[in-house]
């Protein structure tokens, strides 16, 4: 029974079970990179999954003159774009996913504070984030949203 694969067209494999693999894998990436940032954002607007205050260097407000809540407000948004960024160029958004992680990583690492969280997002940005972008660049980026 023939199919049509979503690959890029110069990707060559053996099978079409690798390719239907790879695209489920992309798939459930993005569709991770977009929902995960996207629901996190939203919710630093309201704290309800947790007080996203406390994961908030301190040295960052006085970087940035603003309140904690403000910052996180700004975070939120960023989240939120993010997110859709994902979602419209995987690519793009994956590394964009995966610089922001790291980021939230560095600032959790400097404050000496919550080293569980920092090495779960940095897990998350190179096992997670940065193999959907990559993954983009086989599968295609104009990879039907459809098919998530």
């Amino acid at each position: 029974m023939p199919t049509t694969s979503t690959l890029h067209p110069s990707t060559h494999l053996s099978s079409e079970s690798e390719r239907h693999l790879i695209v489920s894998v992309h798939a459930t990436l993005r569709a991770v990179f977009v929902i995960l940032p996207v629901v996190a954002g939203v919710d630093k607007f309201f704290n309800f999954l947790v007080r996203w205050e406390v994961y908030l260097n301190p040295a960052v407000l006085r970087i940035i003159p603003t309140t904690d809540f403000g910052f996180m407000k700004l975070a939120g948004i960023i989240e939120i774009i993010a997110g859709l960024v994902v979602w419209a160029k995987p690519r793009a958004g994956g590394y964009l996913v995966m610089m922001w992680l790291i980021a939230i990583a560095l600032q959790l690492l400097a404050m000496g504070r919550y080293f569980d969280i920092a090495i779960r997002d940095l897990v998350m940005a190179i096992t997670g984030a940065l193999t959907l972008a990559r993954l983009t660049t086989v599968v295609g980026e104009n990879t039907p949203a459809t098919q998530l």
